[in-house]
């Protein structure tokens, strides 16, 4: 038996060599194979050849990290949706035919954001209260985050999947090819910067953001992928991924200036918004107990530890 897990980008690819690692045998599946991966072809949006997949290999469990990015859903949406609520439908639905121990499914802590506006100082629970008009998602890439979660649950209540979904906060990471996340590009640009001595302008509103933001390792993701996956009794489905602790976005560049400390940088002024341009700023961090009780996760890598770790495998 093997575990498939979907998606080649960092987190699935970091997800694959921890199973690895321990013995597992693994089927890493994507549309496309990055330099120097043997992956099976395959997309989600597929269904038949997915299901031919899962049977080939004699797959048991799936981590489902395949997904397109905000930046690339803006510019082609109807794509964005076919691969995050279909590739996701396409994947419980199979669970579902061929009985699977488990699906964990990567969604997103961006899902909540639109809440942030009544919420109060208490860490941001899973269970948020949600009104459907005037907390409606703020983006098209939230919006099916939050789709697969809901069809997540419909297909563990009507069908008995065993389904556990994990919000990742916003993931920070190494990767070959340059980042197409939010998170990604600023910190890419941040570095740049001191690596040239050039001086870096934080123009762009979606890089910034006032208050408090939380940052996660994507080695930490991968990590409660699989914790997910080993979990005994996950009754809750649906767990933050994040450190429990925030940052400013001065804090962040503080961060960034500490592991490369020729950074300079222009900070833009106040927006009112949170991260990514959300409408509000996020009020506190997100509630961790949940994972540390269901899953026993813990993030184990300090934002300092995770930029120093990019800026080392980037060099």
């Amino acid at each position: 038996m093997s575990v498939l897990v979907t998606g080649a980008g960092l987190i699935g690819r970091l997800t694959a060599g921890l199973l690895a690692a321990r013995g597992e045998r693994v089927v890493l599946a994507d549309i496309r194979a990055p330099a120097g991966l043997a992956i099976e072809p395959c997309d989600v949006t597929d269904a038949a050849g997915l299901e031919a997949l899962v049977v080939r290999h004699h797959v048991s469990a799936i981590i489902h990290t395949a997904a397109m990015l905000s930046t690339g859903i803006r510019q082609d949406p109807v794509a964005g949706v076919l691969v995050n609520v279909m590739g996701t439908v396409n994947v419980l639905d199979i669970a579902r035919l061929h009985r699977l121990r488990r699906v964990v499914c990567a969604s997103s802590s961006t899902v909540g954001y639109t809440t942030f506006g009544r919420h109060d100082a208490a860490p941001i629970e899973e269970d948020l209260p949600l009104h459907l008009i005037s907390e409606r998602p703020a983006s098209i890439y939230a919006a099916s985050k939050i789709a697969g979660e809901h069809f997540a649950w419909l297909f563990h209540d009507l069908y008995g999947v065993d389904v556990v979904s994990l919000r990742y906060a916003a993931v920070l990471g190494a990767t070959a090819e340059p980042p197409s996340s939010v998170p990604g590009r600023l910190l890419a640009r941040l570095l740049e910067g001191a690596r040239t001595g050039s001086h870096v302008v934080l123009d762009d509103p979606f890089m910034a953001w006032d208050g408090g933001e939380e940052f996660v390792d994507a080695r930490d993701c991968a990590a409660a992928n699989v914790a997910a996956l080993d979990a005994a009794t996950p009754v809750q489905r649906v767990y933050n991924v994040a450190p429990g602790g925030w940052c400013t976005l001065a804090e962040f560049v503080a961060a960034v200036r500490e592991v490369a400390p020729g950074l300079s940088v222009t900070l833009p002024p106040p927006s009112g918004k949170g991260f990514a341009g959300f409408p509000h700023m996020r009020p506190a961090p997100s509630d961790t107990q949940a994972a540390a009780r269901d899953l026993g996760f813990r993030c184990t890598h300090s934002l300092t530890d995770t930029i120093r770790h990019v800026r080392d495998m980037t060099l």
